[in-house]
C-alpha cells in the first residue's frame, strides 16, 4: 500500500546487497512512496550482490563508494546531487562488518587490526557520511538521516562480538552529530535498533538462528522483519516525523522492554 509519503523527496541509500537486506527492502518501499534515490555500496559488495537488479527496478543510478573513504563520499554526494537535481532529503546508512566475527575470532581474542577496520566500516563511516553532507551543505532543511543499529549496543549478546561496540559507537555518533545537524541545518538524525534479521550481515553471527527464535518468543509482537524496518524508515524519512531526532528507536516487537516471556519460560519448565 502506498501513501505517497516521499513524493518529490530525493536521497542516498547505502548498503543494498541482495533482496534480504534491509537497505534493499527500504529502497523498494521508498520507490513505492514516490521517493527517488541513488544507490551506493562498496565496490567489493557490488560484485557480490545483485544491486543492478534493484537499480533497474527502481529507476535508480548506482555510484560505487567505499564509505570509509572521504574522497569517495565527496564524489558520491556531488554526483548524487547532479543526478537528483538538487539537495538531498534522506539518507540510509545500512553498513556493518566485523572481520573478527567473519573469521571466528572470539571477543576476548581480537585481532585489533581487524577490530579497527570493522569500527571504521560500521561506525566511523557514519560520521564520515554526515560530515561530508554537512560540509557540502547537501541536505535540505527537515531532511532525515537514519542508520541501522542493534540492541547489543546496550546489552550483552556474547556472540555479537565487537559489532556490539561498533553499534554503541554508531548510536553515539548519531546523537552527537545529530545535535549539530539539527541546530545548523534542521536535519534530523536517528538510529533504528532492529530485531535480529536474517540478512547476509546478520547470518554471519554464531548461533544466529537460535537467537532469532529466542527473540521471537520473547517479543509480544514477534520479530520485526526487514520489510517492517523498511516501513519504519519510510516514516522517519517522511514529513510526519519532523521533530524526531537524536533517538535510538526500537523496531523489535517489544523485545527491548521484556524481562522474560511466558513462551521463553515454558521452554525451561518443560511446559511447551
Amino acid at each position: 500500500m502506498s501513501y505517497n509519503l516521499l513524493k518529490g523527496k530525493k536521497g542516498i541509500i547505502f548498503g543494498a546487497l541482495d533482496s534480504n537486506s534491509i537497505a534493499w527492502k527500504t529502497a523498494e518501499r521508498v520507490h513505492e512512496e514516490g521517493g527517488q534515490f541513488v544507490l551506493t555500496n562498496a565496490p567489493v559488495a557490488m560484485r557480490m550482490g545483485q544491486i543492478n537488479e534493484l537499480a533497474e527496478k527502481t529507476g535508480s543510478q548506482i555510484i560505487p563508494a567505499d564509505a570509509t573513504s572521504v574522497e569517495d563520499l565527496q564524489n558520491l554526494v556531488e554526483k548524487s546531487m547532479e543526478i537528483l537535481g538538487g539537495k538531498i532529503d534522506f539518507v540510509l546508512h545500512s553498513i556493518g562488518m566485523s572481520i573478527n566475527v567473519r573469521k571466528g575470532k572470539h571477543y576476548t581474542d581480537q585481532n585489533y587490526e581487524w577490530t579497527q577496520k570493522g569500527t571504521d566500516v560500521s561506525a566511523m563511516s557514519f560520521h564520515k557520511v554526515m560530515q561530508t553532507l554537512y560540509k557540502a551543505d547537501a541536505m535540505n532543511e527537515w531532511g532525515s538521516i537514519v542508520a541501522l543499529s542493534y540492541m547489543a549496543a546496550q546489552r550483552v549478546f556474547p556472540d555479537y562480538n565487537d559489532m556490539a561496540d561498533n553499534k554503541a559507537y554508531l548510536e553515539s555518533i548519531a546523537r552527537s552529530f545529530g545535535y549539530f545537524f539539527g541546530r545548523d541545518k534542521k536535519v534530523r538524525v536517528n538510529t533504528i535498533s532492529q530485531s535480529p534479521t536474517p540478512t547476509t550481515a546478520g547470518s554471519g553471527v554464531k548461533g544466529f538462528d537460535g537467537f532469532i527464535a529466542y527473540a521471537d518468543k520473547m517479543s509480544p509482537l514477534g520479530n520485526a522483519t526487514a520489510l517492517d524496518c523498511a516501513n519504519y524508515t519510510v516514516s522517519l524519512f517522511s514529513d510526519l516525523t519532523k521533530r524526531v531526532t537524536l533517538q535510538n528507536l526500537y523496531n523489535d516487537g517489544g523485545f527491548s522492554n521484556m524481562g522474560v516471556s511466558d513462551a521463553v519460560m515454558a521452554t525451561f519448565t518443560g511446559e511447551e
